[in-house]
């Protein structure tokens, strides 16, 4: 599937119009449902062919915010034979309670992949909670950037923050 495919299939599976609230609280008219997009087999291996291109080579991790992007996440490390973390909004109240689910060390280089970036405030989280393991966060990698600030604060935090598409190419279509 090529590019405009896939952003025409993303749209035609998940964007909805109404009144919303976004993670951050605001008001939107638009709504992208992550989940109805990223839960299709055809979706997610078109992602993996586009996004290989913005994964830097000097990536030796991905990293996935719970829940939405773990599925990105699985299907670029099987295309690219790297491994994935998940990285977690709370510790769970049994097992080993860690933050970060998956092998990693702190020499790694990562890449964060998420799904629709509006603040980037989930992956914002992430990169403190990797960081504060010793792993060297590089990229910020989204699906959808709402454009609504998230490069703007990736980039306050030192992250080079990258997007296969922007709302205004989603909502012109």
């Amino acid at each position: 599937m090529d590019k405009l495919a896939l952003l025409v299939r993303i749209k035609s599976l998940s964007y909805l119009e109404g009144d919303f609230t976004t993670r951050g609280g605001k008001k939107t008219a638009y709504y992208v449902d992550k989940y109805l997009f990223e839960t299709q087999p055809d979706v997610l291996s078109a992602l993996a062919t586009h996004l290989l291109p913005l994964m830097p080579s000097s990536m030796t991790l991905i990293a996935a915010p719970e829940l939405g992007a773990v599925s990105i996440a699985a299907v670029l490390s099987t295309a690219i034979s790297k491994p994935f973390v998940i990285v977690r909004k709370e510790t769970k109240g049994y097992g080993t309670q860690r933050l970060l689910e998956g092998h990693y060390a702190p020499s790694d280089s990562v890449v964060i992949v998420e799904d629709v970036l509006t603040t980037g405030g989930a992956a914002l989280r992430s990169a403190e909670i990797l960081r504060k393991e010793g792993l060297t966060v590089t990229h910020i990698v989204g699906v959808i950037n709402r454009e609504e600030g998230a490069f703007e604060n990736i980039r306050a935090a030192g992250i080079v923050p990258l997007a296969l598409f922007t709302s205004s190419e989603l909502r012109t279509l």
